[in-house]
């Protein structure tokens, strides 16, 4: 059973819309993380990413950072 992490917030910026999917930035505000994605189910498995328990290899970048 997971554990219950509390909340967790995002900030989502879709800057383009092509091929039937988004393309933009996503901010995980707690962790001051963020990535850009390339279709929706990329910004969906970075999201189950940040939930996870960290068993998984990171994509995620400190803000600010390379």
């Amino acid at each position: 059973m997971e554990q219950d992490k509390g909340a967790v917030t995002f900030v989502i910026q879709v800057q383009f819309q092509q091929n039937a999917t988004w393309q933009g930035s996503i901010n995980w505000i707690e962790a001051k993380k963020n990535q850009r994605f390339r279709s929706v189910l990329e910004m969906i498995k970075l999201m189950d990413e940040a939930l996870s328990d960290g068993s998984d290899e990171p994509t995620w970048i400190e803000e600010g950072g390379k």
